[in-house]
């Protein structure tokens, strides 16, 4: 990878390729997920750390059964299910038909068909077909060479077998390494069924050992998740140009243009239209929203048949009720309209409750901010604030008061009362305006 980061921390789709297996192990609900660290451990351990994971240290690399052999001593399950840590797209689907394979008298061994087998232990079959063993690639000969069978390296096998074939490893071989995958041939030995599964697609068990490998992981998971968000209702306007980077719920009839990014937790319910260009993170679209081009949505929820946009940045604890509009570059943060409130444009409102069918003219501000403290502004139903106004919180004003332009507003205002607070005009007659001093 070229990088002081260690590779399974490396992102795909928002996620380090390590927390992506470990998600996929936790939908399996096991008694416990061991993760062996090496190369980077403190890092990794410091990014990943959680109650349901026992990292256990491989202090010195010596191959994958050596790897293995780390984590035997803290096993109590009688199934183990072998992962890799930069094999970030394994589906859960293949992993549960794999673990079915597991018996006193039998494991389950993950290989894949392969155009170019290149890098890829090979799978030996006998003329039965039963698998006897995997060969590693610098390892094999000419006839080997030709298998297109690969192994995975992901395995399903009873832990009542694992201690002895580990006990048994030997790393003579050109890598000098202990491999896990002389596990088969040890198997077969001792008389053990070796049943075999494979992955929907080659590259749910695809590896990244460089950065075009991590950008082909990328583009396949995007792909993926296209295709699923299509198949429950979604219109991707073009799945090429579109990232998931969480965990996105939609309803029918979405439309999304290109260039979109949904990350963190996301829900979009029915009817939602999202423009290009826009990110979307950690937020609920409700029934009829439209998100227009070049907004950016985090930590927002937006009510049935509201609108933002275009270019509308609204930040978290925003909430937009039903039929509310923020226009093009409105900014808000932690301010809640009410049904039907407007800002149109050119707005920042932070720390504020607009009632409900309450406008704010263009350029108006809360000034909320102190320098130490946070204050909020409270509008009530049906306010008009004129445009170019700066609301210095804290500060109240009710239902159906009025705002005149280019008004500072530092005191509470009542009830459909109209609030100047503006330098009075004051016209010169007979003003010449400044000359130009001509350079000597």
């Amino acid at each position: 990878m070229r990088s002081a980061l260690p590779k399974v921390l490396h992102p795909v789709a928002g996620n380090s390729m390590l927390g992506h297996v470990i998600h996929s192990a936790r939908q399996l609900q096991p008694q416990r997920i061991h993760v062996v660290i090496g190369h980077g451990a403190e890092a990794v351990r410091e990014r990943l750390a959680a109650d349901d994971l026992n990292f256990v240290l491989q202090d010195k690399q010596l191959g994958t059964g050596h790897a293995v052999a780390q984590a035997v001593p803290f096993i109590t399950a009688d199934t183990v299910l072998i992962l890799y840590g930069d094999v970030p797209l394994i589906e859960v689907d293949t992993l549960q038909r794999l673990l079915k394979h597991v018996a006193p008298q039998q494991l389950g061994l993950l290989t894949v068909e392969l155009d170019d087998p290149t890098g890829y232990g090979r799978i030996v079959r006998d003329a039965d077909g039963k698998v006897t063993a995997i060969v590693e690639q610098k390892d094999t000969n000419e006839a080997e060479r030709a298998i297109t069978e690969g192994n995975t390296g992901i395995l399903a096998l009873p832990f009542e077998r694992l201690g002895d074939w580990m006990s048994r490893l030997s790393n003579n071989n050109a890598q000098g390494e202990y491999y896990l995958t002389d596990v088969i041939a040890m198997a077969v030995s001792d008389g053990l069924e070796v049943a075999t599964e494979q992955p929907h697609d080659a590259m749910e068990v695809q590896g990244a050992n460089d950065r075009r490998q991590l950008a082909e992981l990328e583009r396949h998971y995007q792909w993926r998740e296209g295709r699923r968000l299509m198949a429950q209702g979604v219109t991707l306007r073009d799945p090429a140009r579109f990232d998931v980077r969480g965990e996105v719920t939609v309803g029918r009839d979405v439309l999304i243009d290109i260039n979109v990014i949904l990350e963190g937790k996301v829900v979009i319910e029915d009817d939602v239209v999202i423009g290009p260009n826009c990110v979307i993170k950690d937020s609920t679209l409700r029934k009829g929203v439209v998100i227009k081009a070049n907004s950016h949505i985090e930590g927002a929820v937006l009510g049935e048949g509201s609108d933002a946009g275009p270019f509308a940045r609204l930040r978290p604890g925003t909430v937009l009720e039903a039929r509310a509009h923020v226009g093009n570059f409105v900014e808000l943060k932690n301010a809640h309209l009410g049904e039907g409130a407007k800002a149109g444009h050119l707005t920042y409102l932070g720390d504020a409750h607009i009632g409900a069918r309450s406008n704010i003219g263009a350029g108006t501000i809360t000034c909320n901010y102190d320098g130490a403290n946070k204050w909020k502004t409270v509008l009530g139903e049906d306010v008009f604030i004129g445009s170019n106004n700066s609301l210095v919180a804290p500060v109240d004003i009710s239902s159906g008061a009025t705002t005149a332009a280019g008004s500072t507003i530092t005191s509470n205002v009542d009830k459909s009362q109209l609030a100047v607070g503006r330098a009075r005009q004051k016209n010169i007659d007979g003003w010449k305006r400044p000359e130009k001093i001509k350079k000597a």
